[in-house]
């Protein structure tokens, strides 16, 4: 007869299987944390296509499956936001069908000078239109940012301040995105120059490369323009010291795992739009020969009215560069450096990060209007030649025969063409001491994946918001 088996504990059950139990309970608590963490849908999805795309290893990412940046530049010829998204790699991402969110509206802030609120509420349009192409439950870590470049410098520090202040305000009240009180300002021209030099860089993924590898940009704005490329660490060292109250000379960078010495320098007045000021001022009240044969006007810049007469017998290629060399100050002796720019700056001793320069901005703008280049291909080699070649068409002009010679051209803009293009082919050869010849780069957007992407500073702002802890 068989005995009747005992009744076993439960302890003892666990005790004897506990190996089968812990084979199978530790993936259901694993799944369990994940699906608990997990913030929401989206998110989910994101997890789920890292563990494929990681063979099924979960590998944990320090700033999560996307972050957003609102980056608003407010220039001194209009306003403009650009939205950009992120993945965990810092690559950019697609919104859509876009790459980015690109929106821009005129007049500046600096139009607004008297009045600060109608200034800020100027920007509401953009911020709206921003703000909703954010997700919504990302938007209260979504950094944004206001940088005012050369137009509001100009206005001087009490007016700008306020501008700066009611636009602070407008954030606070309008706004769910994260603005911190920095993130409304002034940029220095440094920073401008430092940002679209990492930006040109980023989109061509040079960044993480050695210096020489890098390219060198020349920004054209309305107010200013900025020079900026990589130097080596021993010209750093040797870099002169700037006078009492101008920026440094050399910027320490690091970026994706290579320290760059960025030599930038941005020159206040020299714009495109505040240089025809300064043209203007060297004639003084009589006739300019960089304008137009046929127009009687008066140019506003900076609040100031300056007149623009053409001389009656039009304008003069020659006669203007000789203007434009005396706005530049090219022929001053300030220079106390071995080799300098103009007004005395020095020019960072070339070298190979400078070898392959991108110029950006006005620059491409007018070479589209002038009919050098074709403005559905946003990259060109052209020469600095090219732009005295399209001014001495343009200085040959009457102002009534421009529309039809220069049909791209806004009638605004007409007057000055000759003078634009003289002093932008001034400030490359006599101004940066391109050779007439040498060959560069002008560049509105650089293609990054199957995308053409913005080439302003703005994208390297957002890649600093979003490394920031």
């Amino acid at each position: 007869m068989t005995a009747k088996r005992r009744h076993e504990p439960l302890a003892d059950k666990i005790q004897r299987h506990r190996g089968l139990i812990l084979l199978f309970s530790v993936p259901l608590v694993l799944i369990s944390l994940v699906l608990l963490l997990m913030p929401g849908r989206s998110a989910s999805a994101a997890v789920i296509k890292e563990y494929e795309a990681n063979s099924g290893k979960l590998v944990p990412s320090s700033r999560g499956p996307r972050n957003y940046a609102v980056i608003f530049d407010a220039g001194s010829s209009g306003s403009r936001v650009h939205v950009y998204c992120f993945d965990q790699n810092l690559d950019l991402v697609p919104m859509g069908n876009e790459l980015e969110l690109f929106l821009q509206l005129k007049p500046g802030l600096s139009a607004y000078a008297n009045d600060p609120q109608q200034a800020a509420n100027s920007l509401m349009s953009l911020l709206d239109k921003a703000e909703a192409s954010v997700p919504r439950e990302l938007r209260r870590k979504t950094p944004v940012r206001v940088g005012a470049t050369a137009g509001l410098r100009t206005l001087g520090h009490e007016a700008s301040e306020n501008i700066l202040q009611a636009v602070r305000d407008l954030l606070k009240e309008r706004s769910t995105l994260k603005s911190e009180a920095n993130a409304v300002t002034v940029l220095d021209g440094t920073q401008e120059g430092s940002y679209q030099w990492v930006t040109i860089n980023y989109l061509l993924r040079n960044l993480g490369k050695k210096y020489s590898n890098t390219v060198g940009v020349v920004d054209l704005g309305g107010g200013s323009v900025q020079m900026a490329y990589a130097i080596s660490k021993e010209d750093a060292a040797t870099a002169p010291k700037p006078l009492d109250g101008e920026d440094e000379y050399v910027r320490e960078m690091y970026l994706k795992g290579e320290t760059y010495y960025l030599y930038v320098h941005s020159y206040l007045h020299y714009g495109l739009l505040a240089a025809r000021a300064e043209i203007l001022k060297v004639s003084e009240d009589s006739n300019n020969p960089c304008i137009l044969a046929g127009y009687d006007g008066t140019y506003k810049y900076g609040g100031q009215n300056h007149k623009a007469t053409a001389s009656p017998s039009g304008a003069s290629l020659d006669e203007c560069r000789r203007v434009a060399l005396n706005a530049l100050k090219v022929n001053d002796s300030l220079c106390t450096h071995m080799r300098c720019t103009f007004g005395g700056i020095w020019n960072g001793g070339g070298g190979d990060g400078q070898r392959n320069l991108f110029i950006a901005s006005f620059f491409f703008d007018r070479a589209y209007e002038a009919g050098f280049i074709e403005g559905n291909q946003p990259v060109a080699k052209v020469r600095p030649s090219d732009f005295e070649k399209a001014a001495k068409r343009a200085c040959n002009t009457k102002m009534e025969d421009g529309k039809s010679k220069f049909p791209r051209v806004e009638e605004d803009n007409l007057p000055y063409l000759c003078m634009d293009l003289v002093y932008q082919y001034t400030l490359l050869v006599d101004g940066f001491g391109l050779e007439p010849s040498q060959k560069i780069t002008l560049v509105k957007q650089v293609k990054y994946g199957d995308f053409a992407v913005e080439a302003a500073w703005p994208l390297g702002s957002a890649i600093e918001a979003v490394s920031s802890p």
